[in-house]
Parts: structure tokens; C-alpha cells; sequence
């Protein structure tokens, strides 16, 4: 690896996004999906399911305070497993001292919190900052003398503290309370929660490790892997760093530390491998092949990103480039979701991508963003670039309705309503977001990740200004100790025009701009003896004078696509795209029975403006054709074959982000050919 081609995100402080496509997104999360999630993390949304994920801390820090009070008397909980999601005897009446929830409940109001602290960044705002200080006591109230902060075992009973660390995600809890954390620290410069989570993981720090008496095990559930480097990265304590290393190096070693735990998973495989669900089956550097859970694959693989570029780590880096290829190139859904059976939400054998059973959750697509935002900063390969846009502008977004104020877990291809509602194999498939979930990972992941964006557009070192995503923003840089304003306007992802400026006052500076995969073509004006093109990178350097202005253009052609043939579910199928968006059929403008429509590829198709439920769209028109099967007749399911009359139709595209938001009806992303 070639460091000097290394980069970071921006601080978010060092961005203003001013973009009138993510501007609107982020806004949204600031307006409805910010206080939304607030009213249900305190169980206050009717017609949701419950969180109690405010209710634990708070049941936390009332123990806590019991204890000081009774001293020696007070009565420590004895561990009784109530199962992996614990609900009360009674709904309406849950008990104040009881946990309730999935085990890793905690986890909901960490993401929260981190999404207000990148929204503080955009939009101060301080009637949300007291309600986020006011949160983060109760949280704080919650921790243990010793560090410890997990309400799951603090209202359970302690003694079983690390004692399934496959299945019961407290590490995956310490990871989002870093993150949080160190957004929330970042956001307003207060270290409450900051000192809190470092406390917690202190507490990891010496518990686990190589060290001789240390805990051998590793997170069943990753993230902590990555959040500690970001810990690392903000506090500069070395302790974090080599915990997260640990975590990689450990994981899927022989003896399997998970047999300790599950001794009865040996007996199921007792020669093969196992744990693949949790990625713990091989040594991380010896993996090939994306398997298991698809949230925690991602998860893991940013992790290693993270250490590998910290650590200067070849192999590890190849690893990582070798598991990005079999997504890229053998798992991903051409809308960016990852993960094609419901069976454990996970990566199904290559090219299997079935359409109307996918999960592609959307926790999954986010995820892969870390992975491609962190391969980027070791490799700037527009590669990397082009699925991390794909996800974002497609199964990211599809994640939440246009009202901000319900939400997609499962992103399909293909959904008839009546399936969903009949066929318990598609019972995971939803035709209408829901209001909230008591897994309730995908809404606030969804909210961190909208307010985080220019985090994933831009990344710098000493004098490069990396911009990976074209989004409107005023960006702040310091070259050589001079500041740089660079004005990025857009209209993506409708239009392809894009103008920089820069402000540099006779300062050096590289601009690496991305030439998208899907750009067939473009221009740029500046001179071609000005600039060098390199793993579809544009790099033009330059001693900017004042207010310099560049002008880009990337003509947004109607793209018609094939599946390799070896993803059988679209043999004789096509999708279609336009940009960085993928489009779909709804019944809504296309009428009933998606199935019964073929594409004419050849034909002429136009663009026009459109709305969807509120939202201003650029629509694609295609020509087409309906079949008009013969009425079946009465006792006859198969009759002898036959012609079929077709009808000459327009067939309308929306982008596929919008589907479900006009009530119930059917949708397809691949259509026949």
C-alpha cells in the first residue's frame, strides 16, 4: 500500500452541504426522523412496537442508585435468560426494574444520538442538544462503578457478563456507544458520553486481549472493531487501537473460542467449519468469500479496512479487496442491497439474487457504504466509489418512505402484495413501510448515515480534495497551513452538470474528481495537459488563484442491464437505470400483473419530470408490451401452448427509492425482455 495515496473523511464541521437532493434528505431526518425516533425510543409512537430502550437505562441508573443506597445489603441480580427478546407479562403495565427489548436494545439510542450530533454540525439547534444532554445523563446514570455499561446484564444479573459473546452483543453495544460518542463529542466539543464510553472501553480493554489470564473471545456481532479505531483516532490512546486489532487478528483462529461458549455447535460439525454466520469460521485473512450475516460482514470487513490501513497491513488489505470482489462482482443486487436470503439475513452462494424473497436489508447497504468509504481511504479506485453511490441513492433511501416516518427493514426487487400477506416464505417481505420495529436497527442507522453524507463524498490528505460523491457543498481544506474554499454545486443524481470553484488565493492543491462508472462520457474545461486520469480518477493540480471555476458534465443516459447469466432469477430479463438511480415498474402507473409486461430494449424511451407522493422525480418512459392471455377456462390450469396476443404499452419507470409510497401495489425492478 502506498500511504501518501492515503486520505480521511473531512470533519463534518469542514462541510456544508447546501445540496438540493441530500440537503432535503438530511433536513428530513432533522425535522421528522430525529423526534420520531426520540417519541419511540420512549415507547411513545402509537401503533409501534415498543422500544424500552429508554425505559433500560433508566431501570439501569434506579438500580445504580439502590445500591449506593443500601450498601451491603443490597441484593445483586442473579443472571436468568428471558430469551433474546424479553417482553413484559403485561404491555400495559411493564415493570420498572425489568429489562425489555431484543439484548442489544442499547444500541437504538446510541445511533440516535450519533445522528443529532451530525445534525448539530449542519444545524444547530439547541432545543435537540438539551434534549440530547438530558438523554445522555439518564444513559451515563446507567454506567457501573467498574465501567461496565450494558443494561442487558446490569438488570439481568451481572455474573454472566461476556459469557455468549456470540449471540448476546454487547460488544456490538460498545461499538455504537463509541460511535455515538464520539459524534456527539465532535458535534459540541461536551465529553460526558465521550468519557463515559471510554471508561467502557477501559473496562474491554482489560478484559480481553493476548495478554496471559485475558479473555480470548471477540465479538459475535461486529463493530466494535471499527469504532474502536475511531475511538483511537479521536482520544490518540493506543489501548483501543490494539484491542480492535486483537479483535481481527483473534477472530476464526483454532480452537474456535465460540466452542467454549456452544459446545454443541461441535457436535453439529465437528470436523467442518463453523460459525460462518458470525464470519468466524477462517482467520480473517485467509477468507474469500462474503458468507453469513451480511450487516456483520460489512461491519467486519470495515474493520479490517480500518486496521490494515493503520497497521500498513498488505495481506490484510488483499483480503479485504478479495471480499470486496465477490460482492461486487457475485452478491450485489444491482439497487446496492446485500444479502439475498432471509434465512440468518445473509449472503446466499454466488449469484443466487432472488428478487422477491432478497432481504438486502437496509443496515446491510449502509454497511457496505462503511466498507467502500474505507477502501476508498486506503485506494482512491472509483470502483470503490461507484457501489458506495449505488447503495446510497438506491436501497439506502428506499430504507425510509418520503415522509421520513416509516421505514423499509427488507428491501426487495419484486413484491406482489398478496404474497407478502399469504406465502410465509415472503412473510419477511413488506409491501408498505412500518411505523418502527422492536429490532429497531435500520431507522436510526438510517438517520446517521443521511446526516453523515459528506463523510462518504469527500475524503482528503496533505493536498488532495478527494470528491467522491457530487454533492453540493462548501468545503473548507488547509494546505500548508492556508485555508481553501472549494464550492462544489450539483444536480445530481437528475442531471450531470457540476461546477467546482475554488478560492485558493495562489495556494497548491489537488482536485481527484470521479469519473462514474456510469458515465459513458463526459467533459470537463480544463485543458487534457492540465490533468492525469488514474482508477477513473480525474486529478487536476493546480496554484488556484481566487475564485477559479471548473465545469463538469456527465451525460445521464437510459441504461438497459443484464444479470450474468448465472443469476438465474433474470435470465431474459432487464433492468434499468439512469445515473446513479435505479428504476422499477409500479402498478401504480403501470397497471396489474408487472409479469405480464416485456420491454422493447430497441425502442425510442424518453425522460420526463414527475412527482412521487411529493417528491420531484425524473421519470423513464419505454415502449412495451402487455400479454393477453386467453380466459382461462373453467377446470383448466394447463392448456396446450399458444401465441400470445401482445398490446402495444408505455411502460413508466420511477426511481426505485420511491416505490411504496402510494399505498399497497406490486413492483419489479428486472423486467422481461
Amino acid at each position: 500500500m502506498d500511504k501518501q495515496k492515503f486520505s480521511s473523511p473531512l470533519s463534518l464541521r469542514d462541510v456544508q452541504i447546501k445540496d438540493a437532493f441530500w440537503k432535503k434528505e438530511m433536513e428530513l431526518v432533522r425535522t421528522e426522523v430525529i423526534p420520531y425516533q426520540w417519541a419511540a425510543l420512549n415507547d411513545q409512537v402509537e401503533g409501534a412496537a415498543p422500544s424500552y430502550c429508554m425505559h433500560n437505562f433508566k431501570a439501569a441508573g434506579k438500580q445504580n442508585e439502590e445500591r449506593r443506597e443500601q450498601g451491603k445489603e443490597f441484593r445483586e441480580p442473579v443472571y436468568t435468560f428471558r430469551g433474546f427478546e424479553a417482553l413484559p407479562e403485561d404491555p400495559a403495565h411493564p415493570e420498572d426494574d425489568k429489562f425489555y427489548g431484543f439484548v442489544f436494545q442499547d444500541s437504538d439510542f446510541y445511533k440516535w444520538i450519533e445522528a443529532v450530533g451530525y445534525s448539530l454540525t449542519q444545524h444547530p439547534d439547541p432545543e435537540l442538544e438539551k434534549i440530547a444532554d438530558d438523554a445522555i445523563q439518564i444513559v451515563c446514570a446507567a454506567q457501573q462503578d467498574d465501567g461496565y455499561l450494558d443494561t442487558y446484564y446490569i438488570l439481568n444479573g451481572k455474573d454472566k457478563i461476556f459469557s455468549n459473546l456470540k449471540d448476546n452483543h454487547e460488544l456490538y453495544c460498545l461499538g455504537h456507544l463509541l460511535e455515538g460518542a464520539v459524534a456527539y463529542y465532535q458535534a459540541t466539543g461536551k465529553d460526558q458520553l465521550l468519557n463515559t464510553a471510554c471508561r467502557y472501553a477501559d473496562y474491554v480493554a482489560d478484559y480481553f486481549g493476548p495478554e496471559e489470564g485475558k479473555c480470548k473471545g471477540y465479538p459475535g456481532h461486529e463493530i466494535a472493531e471499527m469504532a474502536l479505531v475511531r475511538l483511537y483516532e479521536t482520544t490518540k490512546n493506543d489501548k483501543y487501537l490494539k484491542l480492535a486489532k486483537y479483535f481481527i487478528d483473534e477472530r476464526g483462529t483454532r480452537p474456535y473460542y465460540f466452542d467454549q461458549e456452544h459446545p454443541e455447535e461441535v457436535k453439529k460439525n465437528p470436523d467442518g467449519l463453523r460459525y460462518e454466520y458470525n464470519q468466524a469460521h477462517l482467520p480473517v485473512r485467509e477468507q474469500d468469500e462474503a458468507v453469513g450475516h451480511a450487516v456483520r460482514a460489512v461491519y467486519l470487513y470495515s474493520g479490517m479496512a480500518d486496521i490494515a490501513r493503520l497497521s500498513d497491513d498488505d495481506k490484510l488489505f488483499e483480503a479485504c479487496n478479495t471480499l470486496w470482489n465477490n460482492i461486487v462482482d457475485k452478491k450485489l443486487y444491482i439497487t446496492g442491497g446485500i444479502g439475498g436470503t432471509h434465512i440468518g439475513e445473509a449472503f446466499s452462494f454466488n449469484y443466487d439474487l432472488p428478487n422477491d424473497t432478497a432481504y438486502a436489508e437496509t443496515c446491510a447497504s449502509i454497511g457496505l457504504v462503511f466498507f467502500a468509504r474505507r477502501m476508498l481511504e486506503m485506494y482512491p479506485d472509483s470502483r470503490y466509489a461507484d457501489v458506495m453511490e449505488q447503495a446510497l441513492y438506491n436501497t439506502v433511501l428506499s430504507g425510509m418512505a418520503l415522509d421520513g416516518k416509516s421505514f423499509f427493514y427488507v428491501n426487495p426487487l419484486e413484491v406482489l402484495p398478496e404474497a407478502c400477506h399469504k406465502d410465509e416464505r415472503k412473510f419477511h417481505v413488506k409491501d408498505i413501510r412500518q411505523k418502527w420495529f422492536g429490532c429497531a436497527c435500520c431507522p436510526p442507522n438510517l438517520a446517521r448515515t443521511l446526516s453523515s453524507v459528506s463523510s462518504y463524498a469527500f475524503t482528503e490528505n496533505d493536498d488532495t480534495l478527494f470528491v467522491h460523491l457530487y454533492i453540493g457543498s462548501d468545503v473548507k481544506k488547509k494546505v500548508n497551513g492556508q485555508e481553501v474554499a472549494v464550492h462544489i454545486d450539483s444536480a445530481f443524481p437528475w442531471d450531470g452538470k457540476v461546477t467546482v470553484s475554488v478560492d485558493g488565493a495562489n495556494v497548491p492543491l489537488t482536485l481527484a474528481l470521479r469519473i462514474p462508472g456510469w458515465a459513458n462520457s463526459y467533459t470537463v474545461s480544463a485543458d487534457s495537459s492540465e490533468y492525469t486520469i488514474k482508477d477513473g480518477y480525474l486529478y487536476i493540480t493546480r496554484t488556484w488563484k481566487k475564485d477559479e471555476t471548473l465545469t463538469l458534465d456527465f451525460p445521464m443516459e437510459i441504461q438497459v442491464w443484464n444479470a450474468d447469466p448465472r443469476v438465474r432469477e433474470d435470465i431474459g430479463k432487464a433492468a434499468v437505470t439512469r445515473g446513479p438511480i435505479t428504476y422499477c415498474l409500479e402498478e401504480k402507473d403501470n397497471g396489474t400483473d408487472l409479469h405480464l409486461l416485456t420491454l422493447d430494449w430497441n425502442a425510442p424511451a424518453f425522460v420526463k419530470d414527475s412527482v412521487v407522493a411529493g417528491e420531484p422525480v425524473k421519470e423513464i418512459v419505454m415502449h412495451g408490451y402487455r400479454e393477453e392471455l386467453p380466459a382461462p377456462k373453467a377446470g383448466t390450469l394447463y392448456r396446450p401452448i399458444q401465441k400470445a396476443e401482445k398490446k402495444p404499452v408505455e411502460l413508466n419507470f420511477i426511481p426505485y427509492y420511491t416505490w411504496a409510497n402510494r399505498g399497497e401495489n406490486e413492483m419489479s425492478v428486472w423486467v422481461r425482455v
